[in-house]
């Protein structure tokens, strides 16, 4: 399936913190004037600004999106993929991933490997450094602190000093692609709950740090591989004779065919009709959805349709 690109999402959106933010840079200057502990920077918009690794930001989201699915499934269960499951994947060695064909690899994998990837295949998530909206508005801070002894009550170590965000904006960008309906809306489900505050990003999120809140700016679905019928009102693939009105949302099963869904096990029928009409993509080549603004016709009505994916598959594995 990596080697063709049937539909892609492009979740555009916006992080705020929601009071102090610290993704440590990892490394200690010899600057006596800097803090203990400083924030990541980089070059951007012509000069040094901090900025929110795209590494971290995956990272929370898999961690989250692992716990919702551990939530409703099984921590593991490679032997019976009809089962929703998802594994540790610092501790697990992958030997039932050995000496498998390709397709058999991804039905055995986890239903979040499947999205970000092992050892085996590659990830269908792909997360972009957040930078700042507007230099300006950012507000850094030093705070202090100390290690208390949990023993005697005392200071075990400290002071020392470390520096965090408290305002500003940070534009990122989430693709996405291969994917079925039901891994848009695990994505769907992990941005609601950072959104609301169930999980933090960076430094010391058990201590109040960390917590951001979300805006969606876009979400555009994109199928490369179709054209446009305006007159029918129809979206058509260029590779055979499969038709969908222009106005679905459609999982990557909907592009496969019967036998080659089998394999990967991708469910198929896999849409959702949406209030969106689709439009050729630039260039004239390959058909588009595109979702705006964060209200309720927004973007937040595409991981709603998601989610209704997300919600049979559960229903599938229940049963």
């Amino acid at each position: 399936m990596h080697k063709r690109l049937v539909n892609h999402c492009t979740i555009n959106l916006t992080l705020i913190p929601d009071g102090p933010i610290l993704i440590k840079s990892g490394r200690e200057g010899a600057d006596p004037t800097k803090p203990d502990m400083e924030f990541v920077e980089t070059y951007h918009a012509g000069g040094r600004s901090i900025y929110l690794p795209g590494s971290s930001l995956k990272g929370a989201i898999r961690a989250h999106a692992e716990r919702i699915v551990r939530t409703v499934g099984r921590e593991s269960n490679p032997n019976n993929p009809k089962i929703l499951w998802a594994n540790d994947p610092l501790n697990d060695q992958y030997d039932y991933l050995k000496n498998l064909l390709p397709h058999d690899i991804y039905k055995k994998s986890s239903f979040t490997d499947q999205m970000f990837g092992n050892t085996a295949i590659a990830s269908r998530v792909r997360i972009e450094d957040a930078y700042p909206v507007d230099l300006k508005q950012i507000k850094v801070e030093e705070r202090n602190g100390v290690a208390i002894d949990r023993v005697f009550g005392s200071v075990a170590v400290g002071p020392f000093n470390y520096q965090v965000c408290t305002a500003g904006e940070f534009q990122t960008k989430i693709h996405l692609k291969n994917f079925s309906l039901a891994q848009l809306g695990l994505i769907g489900l992990v941005l609601r709950d950072l959104n609301d505050g169930w999980f933090g990003l960076g430094f010391a999120k058990s201590r109040g740090l960390g917590t951001v809140t979300v805006k969606f700016n876009s979400a555009t679905v994109q199928y490369p591989g179709c054209q446009l019928d305006a007159e029918s009102r129809k979206i058509r693939h260029m590779g055979n004779a499969g038709e969908w009105n222009w106005t679905l949302l459609l999982g990557a099963g909907e592009f496969l065919a019967d036998t080659e869904a089998q394999k990967y096990e991708f469910p198929k029928p896999d849409k959702q009709d949406t209030p969106i009409r689709a439009e050729p993509m630039d260039l004239g080549f390959g058909v588009q959805l595109n979702w705006q603004g964060d209200g309720e016709s927004g973007v937040p009505d595409l991981f709603m349709r998601a989610v209704r994916a997300w919600s049979q598959i559960l229903r599938g594995a229940a049963a």
